[in-house]
């Protein structure tokens, strides 16, 4: 979780110097990163239903 924090402090400290020096940031528009965060919540999904609901049994058949 540590590595998540320093990210989130080193953004935010380029975000600050940039609003000071009055330069736009390179960074996409919000949309575009509420979007991603959909992305990376979507992900997550799945494991978590299969971890809640434990592993479905498989329908595989033992043949060859």
């Amino acid at each position: 979780m540590k590595p998540y924090f320093i990210s989130l402090g080193a953004g935010l400290l380029v975000g600050i110097v940039y609003s000071m020096l009055g330069v736009r940031s390179p960074a996409p528009p919000v949309i575009a990163l509420i979007g991603l965060a959909g992305i990376l919540l979507g992900e997550q999904v799945v494991p978590l239903a299969h971890h809640l609901l434990g592993e479905l049994p498989s329908n595989r058949t033992g043949g060859a």
